[in-house]
């Protein structure tokens, strides 16, 4: 049978929540699929077809540790996706380059930070765009966000190290919340609408957040499909699979992130989006 490793992290050895669900629909196409995870140094990865980046959650805080990591697995097997497209997309600057595409898809509007030049940068970001939102360039799961309304706002002692982004605060995340939506080899498969608690802007389970699977939006399948195109046209290839995080700005509907690496499936609420990344990974092994 044809092997593929499902890669994950150490508090999650058995992968994703519902991640069995993937094992099962690859076993019945033919691939045989098991969670490893991905520091663990008894891990034969040259024994894989193929290295599928899962749950690797912990990544961000460990980034230069976790690109060794992929270069090795890359110089062993196939790794998906591959080390140059998540060293592109860990770095939320490249909500700019997604901004600035020639086919002008819609982005939350952003800007960069770093230490030197902190106070009046953020300033110049408060002054734009009035309260705003800090996030770490390379983070993941909300972690490091901080929203403020001034450069003493007291907030921003919570920050994490930088360097950051800096963006407007998206009202209707409090309202209407936010979208996600998965492309899996072109296809929108899926959509997951979720909402913060109240007072919060992070919509994730953690900090209070919920989430339901709904059917497929056809505005926002289209904001997908724009987001993917223009990040294939940056990468040079279309992404094998992307989940794409949307907010409703200025009445439409407006990119806040496009999630590259490893993107959960949200198997415990829509299990059904397991047979089409099941079909995708076939798809991927075939083109050997």
């Amino acid at each position: 049978m044809t092997r593929a490793l499902l890669a994950t992290f150490s508090l999650l050895p058995d992968g994703e929540p519902g991640g069995d669900l993937i094992v099962t629909a690859l076993a019945e196409r033919g691939v045989e699929a098991r969670w490893v995870v991905w520091d663990d140094p008894a891990a034969d990865w040259a024994a894989a077809d193929l290295v599928v980046l899962r749950s690797t959650w912990d990544y961000q805080r460990r980034y230069a540790e976790f690109s060794a990591w992929m270069r090795e697995v890359e110089g062993v097997t196939r790794l998906l996706h591959g080390a140059d497209v998540v060293a592109w997309n860990a770095d939320k600057a490249y909500l700019l380059e997604l901004a600035a595409d020639d086919d002008g898809v819609p982005v939350v509007p952003t800007a960069l930070l770093a230490d030197r030049g902190l106070v009046p940068d953020l300033q110049a970001a408060i002054d734009r765009w009035g309260t705003v939102v800090v996030k770490p360039r390379i983070g993941a799961g909300g972690v490091g966000v901080v929203v403020a309304a001034s450069t003493d706002d007291p907030r921003l002692e919570g920050l994490v190290a930088g360097p950051w982004v800096v963006q407007p605060l998206v009202e209707s995340v409090r309202t209407t919340g936010e979208s996600s939506v998965w492309v899996l080899g072109g296809e929108v498969v899926g959509q997951v609408d979720k909402r913060p608690a109240g007072g919060e802007v992070r919509v994730h389970e953690l900090y209070g957040g919920s989430s339901v699977a709904v059917p497929v939006d056809p505005a926002r399948a289209e904001a997908a499909r724009a987001a993917v195109a223009a990040a294939a046209r940056r990468l040079g290839a279309p992404p094998a699979y992307a989940r794409v995080d949307l907010v409703l700005l200025d009445e439409g509907w407006a990119v806040s992130e496009l999630e590259l690496i490893e993107p959960g499936l949200y198997l415990d609420l829509a299990p059904g989006l397991a047979v089409p990344f099941a079909d995708l990974v076939v798809s991927v092994l075939g083109e050997a």
